[in-house]
């Protein structure tokens, strides 16, 4: 059987924050008619998948950690039926520190999350603030303490580059971070995307990143800091202890099957030699419509082999193992340029072992850039 990864997309937020693009809905509230939908969905996806071998399950959102743990066990007890899974399956969810509960969170684990991604984001409060978060740096050191002391793999997020943060305050959260020790860390630079507050903050002129150079200079204090403490970063924005990479985000970077479950998720299936892009309904209530009318909620429409390869390429050299150009061309059925794979190499962007090319530190700073030009 072939490996599958199942992403669940819980769209409800307490608040929403500034700088999120995510498919996203105020609310506190349970929704028995999406959690119905939900598992439904997912008894829709056996019969397009067939038997299949799932190595992770991720609860993402949006704010999955206001589900209960009855719901979340629910969910995973109906993969179970569908699927086989793996012995050592990674089951992720993603939580708050403002929602730190003991007894909620021992519920999770009961339920069969053996890993806490928890969005911290800073432990500075005037920066906590600026983003729009719903706890301070205290709520955030005890979160972590308490999940470290449940889940036998917790990661955290940080996010840098917000307007005002120099490497002082930068290695502030650092010192922090390793002393508490999670066996993961996400450290995302701050992006203004369209159509956020942040985004609209921008178009006043109210600044809320920092410029490109400081942007850069804090990415390499992170990249220096988290690998002389010992973390592999085994991709261009993560970081692990050993044994403690994401199983489900490695399922997206090396191009393998997943689907997407949940208001607006997406999903990527094989069938058949051909590759589909699946996407939901954004919309709850449209959502629920369509798993009622169709028996999924996504819509799936075939990928070229040129899209397909590209998407391989854009992922694969975010991780540290890179791409495989013999893939490539089974792939897309011809070959990327060699001329800029030299050119690239000679530049110290690329490195190269047989059959394999992979992004150097240099190339993952530019590595749009570096993409685009393997690509054209």
């Amino acid at each position: 059987m072939e490996n599958l990864a199942v992403y669940i997309h819980w769209p409800y937020c307490a608040r929403i924050c500034p700088y999120c693009d995510f498919n996203v809905y105020k609310s506190r509230g349970g929704d028995a008619d999406l959690i119905s939908a939900i598992l439904d969905d997912l008894t829709g996806w056996r019969d397009i998948t067939g038997p299949r071998h799932v190595t992770s399950i991720h609860f993402g959102g949006g704010t999955p950690s206001l589900l209960s743990g009855e719901n979340t066990a629910q969910m995973i007890e109906n993969i179970r039926q569908l699927w086989t899974l793996d012995k050592t399956c990674e089951i992720a969810l993603e939580a708050n520190p403002a929602d730190a509960d003991k007894a909620g969170w021992q519920a999770y684990r009961t339920a069969g999350i053996n890993r806490l991604s928890l969005g911290v984001q800073s432990f500075h409060d005037p920066a906590l603030k600026a983003l729009g978060r719903d706890h301070d740096g205290a709520q955030a050191e005890k979160a972590l303490r308490l999940a470290k002391g449940i889940f036998p793999s917790v990661s955290m997020d940080l996010i840098f580059g917000w307007h005002g943060q120099d490497e002082a305050l930068l290695h502030a959260d650092l010192d922090k971070s390793l002393a508490l020790a999670p066996h993961h860390i996400s450290a995302y630079q701050l992006t203004i995307e369209p159509g956020t507050a942040f985004d609209r903050a921008e178009q006043r002129g109210e600044t809320k990143a920092v410029h490109d150079d400081m942007s850069a200079a804090l990415y390499e204090a992170v990249q220096s800091r988290l690998t002389q403490a010992g973390y592999e970063a085994y991709e261009i924005s993560n970081y692990a202890e050993p044994n403690h990479h994401s199983r489900h985000n490695k399922a997206y970077w090396l191009g393998e099957d997943y689907i997407g479950v949940g208001p607006g998720a997406h999903g990527r299936i094989t069938e058949d030699k051909e590759r589909f892009a699946t996407v939901a309904a954004m919309r709850p209530s449209d959502y629920a419509a369509h798993v009622k009318a169709h028996g999924i909620g996504a819509e799936m429409e075939p990928l070229s082999p040129q899209n397909w390869g590209d998407e391989y390429v854009i992922m694969g050299l975010r991780i540290q193992e890179g791409i495989s150009l013999s893939r490539y061309e089974h792939i897309t059925g011809g070959r990327l340029n060699s001329e800029e794979i030299s050119a690239l190499k000679k530049s110290g962007h690329l490195a190269k072992d047989g059959d394999t090319i992979k992004a150097t530190p240099k190339g993952r700073l530019v590595l749009n850039r570096v993409t685009e030009k393997l690509l054209t």
